[in-house]
């Protein structure tokens, strides 16, 4: 098959959770279809992200965009009722390419990833599906709960907009996926159960057991400017950390992660390492004897727990974090929600080595049977190859 897709990124390099979705699905369709990609872009271009993305695609089309063409559009939606991050990744120079490229080509399928690249799919009549991802209205309306009250006008509007803008893409596209069934039960739409679950899954070939110091006691990782890490991460050091501190004053916790905001740079301490950007995850995953995930908002499956159980780290997350993954407590990871219950759970770990590593071993046999790209592509394809059968 020919295929087009778009994305609102482009998908290299793999710091966010769209773009390793993005990646991994596109490496793995290529192997089978020719693919054109069209992606937005945002800021400075990473060297080589390119010619990195061509390796598993026919063609790549980067449309590049500015704060001042993003207001403008920001504003254009608001005006139009549509949510302000669909007018940020609207590009009409990305319209016309894409309407080009479909009268031009004869391509047997358009592959749309999150609502926010809805409006590419107006007006066209070949065959299309969108992956929503994460119920990303509900998400939305998770952090306004958490928010200040100064920003929960705007994020509540934001919600309603963007709730009825899901189901706008839900009844534009012939076909839809979503990561879990907790995000397929959150979209507001009476079909919602036709949505077809497409997990993510793990490179086990590159997140393997690595055999290395134990340097660092907690280990948390992800895109640290995403504001559900940022609530996270202020929640382990200054919620958990506290009531650690008094058992372990020595515990070295390390916050790992691209584009630090500065309410987490201010989390730095002589327990606490905030590093910015690592070339290599996988040595602090190494390196560490805990991953932890304290999500208290958001929504999706989390890659970063995925990642750490594929390398054999015990981990510690949220029962909100867990309900996409659906891992058993006490088997594959250990569960909390208040700070006392991490705490409890952290040192029962620290000071208990040999079901450390009963849980370490739990954890990366749960992901090896459950998560695999290859298995969950092959799903996607079979929605596109339906497409074709009307």
């Amino acid at each position: 098959m020919k295929l087009l897709v778009v994305l609102s990124r482009l998908p290299w390099p793999l710091e966010k959770g769209d773009k390793l979705r993005a990646w991994h699905q596109i490496r793995c369709l290529s192997a089978r279809h020719d693919i054109t990609l069209v992606a937005i872009h945002h800021g400075k271009i990473s060297d080589g992200a390119v010619e990195k993305v061509k390796e598993i695609c026919k063609e790549v089309h980067v449309i590049k965009r500015n704060l001042l063409s993003s207001f403008w559009s920001v504003l254009i939606a608001f005006l139009q009722g549509r949510p302000l991050q669909s007018g940020y990744f609207y590009s009409t120079k990305a319209d016309k390419l894409i309407k080009k490229l479909l009268h031009t080509n004869t391509f047997d399928h358009l592959y749309c990833q999150l609502v926010r690249t809805t409006a590419y799919a107006e007006n066209t009549t070949i065959s299309k599906t969108i992956d929503f991802q994460d119920a990303f209205a509900h998400g939305v309306y998770r952090r306004m709960k958490k928010s200040g009250w100064y920003l929960r006008p705007f994020l509540y509007i934001e919600y309603r907009l963007m709730k009825a803008y899901e189901y706008h893409s839900f009844e534009l596209f012939d076909h839809h996926s979503i990561i879990s069934l907790p995000d397929r039960n959150l979209i507001a739409h009476p079909q919602r159960n036709t949505i077809e679950i497409i997990e993510n899954g793990v490179d086990f070939q590159y997140f393997i057991p690595m055999d290395i110091p134990k340097s660092i006691d907690l280990v948390f990782t992800g895109n640290m400017a995403y504001p559900p890490n940022i609530d996270a991460a202020e929640f382990l050091v200054k919620e958990v950390l506290t009531l650690i501190i008094n058992v372990f004053p020595d515990i070295k916790i390390c916050i790992a992660g691209a584009n630090p905001h500065p309410r987490v740079r201010a989390l730095a301490s002589k327990n606490t390492e905030v590093t910015g950007w690592v070339d290599d995850l996988r040595l602090k995953y190494a390196a560490s004897k805990i991953f932890i995930a304290p999500m208290q908002i958001g929504t999706g499956l989390q890659n970063k727990l995925l990642e750490a159980m594929a390398m054999g780290i015990p981990c510690i997350t949220s029962p909100l974090a867990n309900d996409s993954l659906q891992g058993e407590n006490g088997k594959h990871l250990l569960l909390a929600s208040k700070p006392s219950e991490y705490a409890s759970q952290i040192i029962f770990l620290l000071e208990n080595k040999p079901k450390s590593e009963e849980l370490a071993l739990g954890g990366n046999a749960f992901v090896k049977h459950n998560f695999n790209w290859e298995n969950s592509t092959y799903r996607l394809e079979k929605l596109f190859i339906e497409c074709e059968s009307f």
